[in-house]
């Protein structure tokens, strides 16, 4: 049994590992959970084997200290929670009744993990906590809610657990916390609460808690303990700094208490960087990747950090593209002379990052040298370590492969098209606005498609049942042919077409059964994406996807989505939405190319949507939905970047929708994001209709519209698709209501949250219906007045 502090040589660590393992064992083993065929023990057991599993990856690599406590079974902001003993009392009261989150035949009153997923998930009486983006990831965590009344009480239980067994198999292993400051800048007040509530108030409460969870860390052996702040990248005031010095003054003044990591990644720590320098504690994880390589030259403006490590973080944890390895050498050398100790890693945990190359095999072995998955990074950290411990020449063959496929990358005919940089070169600012103002053309649509008071629609796509993802896997496989796949998706359209008629939804959708995934059924129809086999990463919970690889100039070889578009319209009088994904998402929700500005980029994919949306107007589409739920996300998170980035994402979007006729209507969708910072930039993509996530936020985001003064239609989300809970009717009335107090009644839809995919058929019908007879109550209401 090893712990950090006794490993003085240790040069190479990570933050965190992707949790999934190599086949989604734990997404499996956790909705086999929920469905009531996997025990907890069985539960538990397959976690430990993954984490076992993972920690021995990564020492074999020669990662000389691995992470513990970053493996969850669903978040670890949710973790921490429970660490701090935040659980909301409705969550601890609705399983204790019996209720249960995972099956309602096999209710487990008191079992820890039927709290712990009430919290995540919900259940039918109560509703879970709040989930949003996770800095500007496409990775979403559960929101603290937190109170003047909230009491915290330390339960180091799984942070002691997953130690003591890394220990056990004689691994040198760090525990990773989720920092006291970053925790309370995450939290939302509480339902009940004063909105204006500040959590960051709670600290001097929860300092304890955390120095009792250090105390026990320290007595199961941890030589250090690592405490994210990621928090401290973004603008804060001088009161939010003021905290963090007080939180590791307090901290760091601990006589019982491990080696002190304090980490921070995403971007440079700016007016943090003093502070943290200055705390008490034994040493700082910086980024030196992207926006974050500033931290290099801040770190030296005061001083270095003397008697102090240094944790670099030059192997980008987010991205797909092999390190230059020469160029982090040159970076790692310059810190040298800044620490006392300077030690490798991955810019933030390798969540971000699906497994392992070696999986792939559609990809071109000389492409698939371009890129690094979770265990090719790890083996990356080593390498410069070990160039850093003892020269050039102890790593000269690694410095010469790598120089070779950064050398294939640059001169591949993937990657540049002059066809399509001529076209993006030629586009002009009329290209990017529609031909009349939002005032005609709503007068136009209203004529167009002669919709009721609060119309009803749905975000896009409808559960995926067995039997379109049975005939999706035998397509590939070759036991079907294409004749009886596209029969089945046929099928499915007319099925869900009908359920729609009968509900009494008024704009329909053909529900998406032929697309695999948003970003990834366009990217295999684009020129210059890779699609993975394997390359799943969590995106929340149980829900993976895989992100494809955009490595080259982007354009459209023919039409995309009118085929199946048009067939839904054929089936039914009631207009069928047309539905593409937004050119911001493409890039963000991909691993985007990392040799040309991001606008460049997504100015290439918004000519080849501008395609394919000329195409369903032509065909008689309409309705267009171009969803961005990554504008958000994508915002970077200091202010000085962001007019630059809105400034070219909106464009794109636009660029996108700016060729259709005034009659076409152009709706848009977003969600799991904070919206209230981006509304003008909301209002400059000019859509006709934004549909936004406001179940769980209780409709704030239509708050936030009403604020600004936004001047077109909205649908703020009434039914919470992330939850397997049905909402009532009268609790979608409800929200509605709450809607018109800040949105017109002409101007508001009614629609669910976000789309239907990951949720059952039966629980979609209820909720729909529930959604349909709440619009009918409230337009009564509206008709009586």
């Amino acid at each position: 049994m090893t712990t950090e502090s006794a490993a003085a040589g240790a040069r190479a660590t990570v933050y965190g590992y992707p949790r999934q393992g190599q086949n989604r064992e734990l997404k499996k083993a956790v909705e086999g959970y929920w469905k009531g065929r996997v025990t907890a023990d069985a539960l538990r057991a397959t976690a430990a084997e993954l984490r076992r599993t993972h920690w021995q990856q990564l020492a074999d690599a020669g990662i000389g200290t691995v992470p513990t406590g970053d493996f969850s079974y669903y978040d670890h902001v949710l973790d921490t929670t429970v660490m701090v003993g935040a659980i909301p009392e409705r969550h601890r009261e609705a399983v204790a009744a019996g209720a249960s989150p995972h099956s309602p035949l096999r209710p487990d009153p008191g079992c820890p993990l039927d709290v712990y997923f009430a919290m995540a998930r919900g259940t039918q009486d109560v509703a879970p906590l709040e989930m949003t983006k996770w800095f500007d990831t496409n990775y979403h965590y559960l929101v603290p809610e937190l109170g003047p009344n909230t009491v915290f009480t330390a339960d180091s239980g799984k942070q002691v657990g997953e130690l003591t067994e890394a220990l056990a198999l004689g691994l040198t292993a760090r525990p990773v916390l989720v920092g006291p400051v970053t925790y309370l800048l995450l939290a939302k007040p509480a339902p009940g609460v004063a909105a204006d509530f500040d959590p960051l108030t709670l600290l001097d409460r929860l300092l304890p808690v955390y120095a009792e969870v250090l105390a026990d860390l320290r007595a199961a052996g941890a030589g250090w303990v690592q405490l994210d702040e990621p928090a401290l990248v973004a603008d804060r005031t001088p009161a939010e700094l003021n905290a963090a010095a007080r939180a590791y003054r307090a901290l760091g003044a601990l006589t019982d208490r491990p080696k002190l990591l304090v980490a921070s990644y995403f971007d440079r720590l700016g007016d943090a960087l003093p502070v943290l320098a200055k705390a008490p504690v034994d040493g700082l994880a910086l980024d030196f990747t992207g926006p974050a390589a500033a931290n290099l030259d801040a770190l030296a403006a005061v001083g270095g950090l003397p008697g102090k490590r240094l944790v670099a973080g030059v192997v980008d944890g987010r991205n797909i593209w092999v390190n230059d390895l020469t160029a982090s050498l040159t970076t790692l050398g310059t810190l040298l002379g800044l620490a006392d100790r300077v030690d490798v890693a991955a810019s933030c945990s390798l969540l971000h990052v699906p497994l392992d190359t070696t999986a792939e095999r559609d990809i071109d072995p000389q492409v698939l040298r371009w890129l690094a998955f979770a265990r090719q990074k790890a083996a990356e950290v080593v390498t410069l370590a070990e160039g850093l411990a003892r020269g050039t020449g102890a790593i000269a063959a690694e410095l010469v492969a790598n120089k070779a496929d950064l050398a294939s990358r640059a001169r591949s005919p993937l990657t540049r098209d002059p066809v399509v940089r001529a076209r993006a070169a030629a586009v002009t600012d009329a290209d990017a606005r529609r031909s009349e103002p939002y005032a005609e053309r709503a007068a136009a649509q209203r004529a167009h498609l002669g919709l009721p008071l609060l119309p009803t629609t749905t975000i896009g796509s409808f559960p995926q049942t067995t039997e379109v993802r049975t005939a999706r896997a035998d397509l590939r496989a070759g036991r079907i042919g294409t004749e009886g796949y596209e029969e089945r998706i046929r099928t499915e359209i007319r099925e869900v077409l009908a359920f729609q008629e009968k509900a009494g939804l008024d704009v329909l959708v053909h529900g998406e059964p032929e697309r695999n995934d948003m970003v990834q059924y366009f990217a295999e129809q684009l020129t210059g994406y890779l699609a993975t086999r394997h390359g799943w990463v969590q995106s929340y919970g149980t829900r993976y996807v895989r992100p494809p690889i955009l490595a080259g100039d982007v354009s459209r070889p023919g039409p995309m989505t009118v085929r199946w578009t048009t067939y839904a319209q054929s089936c039914t009088e009631r207009p069928v939405k047309g539905m593409l994904t937004g050119p911001v998402t493409m890039l963000a929700w991909s691993f985007v190319r990392d040799d040309q500005p991001l606008g460049d980029t997504a100015r290439q994919v918004a000519l080849a949507l501008r395609d394919e949306v000329g195409d369903l107007e032509a065909a008689g589409t309409p309705v267009i939905q171009v969803d961005e739920p990554a504008l958000r996300e994508t915002l970077p998170l200091r202010a000085a970047g962001r007019a630059g980035y809105l400034s070219w994402a909106t464009e794109a979007f636009r660029l996108t929708t700016g060729g259709v006729r005034p009659d076409t209507q152009i709706h848009t969708h977003m969600c799991y994001a904070e919206f209230g910072d981006i509304v003008q930039a909301i209002d400059d993509l000019d859509a006709d209709v934004i549909s936004l996530e406001a179940a769980r936020s209780h409709m704030q985001v239509a708050r936030e519209l009403a604020a600004h003064g936004y001047p077109r239609e909205a649908g703020p989300g009434v039914y919470d698709i992330h939850s397997p809970r049905v909402p009532s009717a009268e609790e979608a009335a409800a929200l509605l209501r709450t809607g018109l107090k800040a949105i017109p009644a002409e101007r508001l839809w009614v629609n669910p949250d976000c789309g239907l995919k990951t949720r059952g058929w039966a629980e979609t019908r209820a909720s729909l219906e529930n959604l349909v007879t709440a619009a009918r109550t409230v337009r009564g209401e509206l008709d009586a007045l």
